[in-house]
């Protein structure tokens, strides 16, 4: 006999996934548009060897990431509630990359917040100045170390009742950090489905408790922002967008225009060089990474 039942994709591959229900783990076969995070209908199939499903219906999402192409778009990880960017001073973090996931955060209506990892290491006098750039903007900003366990209670408790995704470049120590966080080597993080075993490219959601979710996704390791509008790139910079209400013209490039007020603020300091320069980047596609 056939049931719907409601759950959790926890676990994305390939054509399947792994969805979390009130009556155990159950692997489904993926309709279109399903990815880790989403809440969905399935109804069952009983096989001779374990229940399986199929995904019959989705949920509507409260947020979802997604890789955009110009018209074209895909989801890879719904129902975030906040991004924590990982920051170093060793590989050093550009300012490019943090403000790039803060303009994703805000186009994709999530709540971003930095983490200061490596606080064993030497930060040196230009890596404070860059905490202190997004510090004046009122971003929520925890210094812990991953590899050495520190303040990582204090992490522990932020991300009560939270859905989070991290994000980092290559050896900021995104895969310690959630390892360390949900017990689980992601490193080494195997799977077996119909199609064999299987050790990368998996999507993830661990549940650190019934309220705290982590996901872990490949397919937000380098999210292009080649697909925003205009208009949304400089929303991304709040303290810019603000500024440019006050230019004199309304198609002020902010460039070389007179009586643009975010001239005017850059000169003055209230703008920061690096936050302006990364905006014209974006905005005209003049990407470093």
């Amino acid at each position: 006999m056939q049931k719907l039942q409601s759950g959790l994709v926890i676990e994305f591959y390939s054509n399947s996934c792994l969805v979390r229900t009130d009556i155990g783990d159950i692997k489904c076969l993926a309709i279109k548009n399903i990815v880790v995070g989403d809440k969905v209908s399935i109804e069952l199939i009983q096989d001779s060897k374990e229940a399986k499903g199929i995904i019959v219906s989705r949920e509507q999402r409260n947020s979802f990431l997604e890789k955009r192409d110009g018209i074209k778009s895909k989801a890879v990880a719904a129902n975030i509630s906040h991004v924590g960017i990982l920051i170093t001073p060793e590989p050093i973090t550009s300012t490019e990359f943090i403000d790039k996931w803060l303009l994703t955060a805000h186009s994709s209506g999530i709540t971003p917040f930095i983490i200061n990892n490596k606080i064993d290491l030497n930060q040196n006098s230009d890596y404070k100045k860059k905490l202190k750039i997004y510090e004046d903007l009122g971003l929520k900003i925890i210094a812990i170390s991953a590899k050495k366990d520190y303040e990582l209670l204090e992490l522990n408790s932020f991300l009560e009742s939270k859905c989070v995704i991290f994000v980092g470049n290559s050896g900021a120590g995104k895969s310690t950090l959630t390892t360390k966080l949900t017990g689980r080597d992601i490193r080494t993080n195997a799977l077996s489905n119909n199609q064999g075993m299987h050790t990368t490219s998996i999507s993830t959601l661990y549940e650190l408790n019934k309220d705290t979710k982590i996901i872990d996704s490949p397919g937000v390791r380098d999210l292009p922002i080649s697909g925003l509008t205009e208009a949304e790139i400089i929303q991304g910079f709040s303290e810019i967008y603000s500024s440019s209400k006050a230019c004199k013209f309304n198609d002020c490039n902010h460039i070389a225009n007179d009586g643009c007020m975010v001239l005017s603020k850059l000169m003055d300091g209230d703008i920061n060089e690096s936050r302006y320069n990364n905006f014209i980047k974006f905005r005209d596609g003049e990407l470093d990474e």
